[in-house]
């Protein structure tokens, strides 16, 4: 389950489908999967799919974990980085192991106490967490050098793109039926660079909270 072989058929994988940053691929290579999943699927940690964790929502395949990390670190090291939807954890685990400081929201409680959990047991200490609704990000900690969204809003939120520090990078999952991968960098003070990396499948970004 979680053999050496299985995490480097994995990291194989991902290659071929052109994951090239190296630490990107270490981190997930060396990440414990299975202890962000039902231990009932835990045999299924190390395949390239999405898998349920509860509440109508999914960890995400490494594919677009590693995708969304890649892109977000594209243009160098990051300080600091919002995530908006911690989810499993999984995805903030691996950001957290490749910048300085990673601030993440979430909607749903229960996840959120699961995730400090396992960042406790992986001994991470640069994650700070908030119990709130997504599309607001955390004002009170922006700007932030990069923002990850792991749900998908029918559009990019102001919110958001007011978080982001000039030069920073936005990567986010837009749209309803059909979804789109975007990459946003900030300009100016004004000006958003856009770019469609490729179709996806989240689960939307919902508003309100859940205790």
């Amino acid at each position: 389950m979680t053999s050496r072989r299985t995490r480097d058929r994995l990291i194989t994988r991902l290659r071929e489908q052109n994951i090239t940053d190296e630490q990107v691929l270490a981190v997930i290579k060396e990440t414990p999967r299975h202890i962000f999943i039902d231990e009932a699927l835990s045999h299924r940690a190390y395949e390239d799919t999405a898998l349920p964790i509860g509440f109508n929502q999914t960890i995400s395949q490494p594919y677009i974990v590693a995708k969304m990390t890649e892109l977000l670190l594209a243009a160098g090291p990051l300080k600091r980085v919002l995530e908006v939807g911690t989810g499993s954890g999984y995805q903030t685990a691996v950001i957290a192991q490749l910048v300085d400081q990673v601030y993440s929201v979430e909607r749903i409680k229960q996840l959120q106490d699961k995730s400090k959990e396992r960042f406790q047991q992986m001994g991470l200490k640069n994650i700070y967490l908030q119990h709130t609704d997504g599309g607001m990000g955390w004002p009170s900690k922006a700007p932030f050098d990069g923002i990850m969204v792991t749900a998908a809003p029918e559009k990019i939120p102001e919110e958001l793109l007011a978080q982001l520090a000039i030069g920073g990078r936005l990567v986010i999952p837009v749209g309803q039926s059909q979804q789109q991968l975007k990459l946003v960098i900030r300009v100016n003070e004004m000006a958003f660079d856009t770019h469609i990396i490729e179709n996806v499948k989240f689960v939307p970004l919902l508003a309100g909270t859940i205790r």
